[in-house]
This record gives structure tokens, sequence and C-alpha cells, in this order.
């Protein structure tokens, strides 16, 4: 695993496990937008192919439990 705090970006791989793929890497990204706002990039990378829907919808599921996570947390104030 690797992390950029400066780029809020960090990078991993899965090795082994029960889909036991053959090549995983993948990354997640805060990057700003004009508005003030954040979006949450992911970007995954898998081989074999037939991995990439099973791993799309864990990566789904995740995106959905930091959503939530978010909004129940308090907003910070700004000085």
């Amino acid at each position: 695993m690797a992390h950029d705090d400066a780029a809020r970006r960090v990078a991993y791989a899965v090795i082994g496990g029960s889909m036991a793929p053959k090549h995983h890497h993948a990354s997640m990204q805060v990057l700003a937008d004009a508005e003030g706002h954040s979006r949450f990039v992911r970007t995954i990378d898998v081989m074999p192919d037939e991995l990439a829907g099973a791993m799309g919808e864990m990566a789904e599921q995740g995106a959905r439990v930091i959503r939530e996570a978010l909004k129940a947390a308090p907003v910070p104030t700004r000085r």
C-alpha cells in the first residue's frame, strides 16, 4: 500500500484472498471541484476479467458505506 497525503490518494493491491486474482491494483483519491465540493474517485484494475463484476459490486458497496458515514459525520467549521 502507498499513500500520498498531499494528493489525498491511496493505492493498494489485493494478493490472494477468496477470489485469488492474478492481478489487482486499485487506488482511491479525493479531488476538489471548482464549487468547493469533493469527488471520490476509485480505480480498479483486475485480472482475470471475470472478476471485474464482483470487484465492482464490492467497490460500490464500499462507496455507499463511505457516503453514509460522511453524511452522518459532523461538518467541520471553517476558521
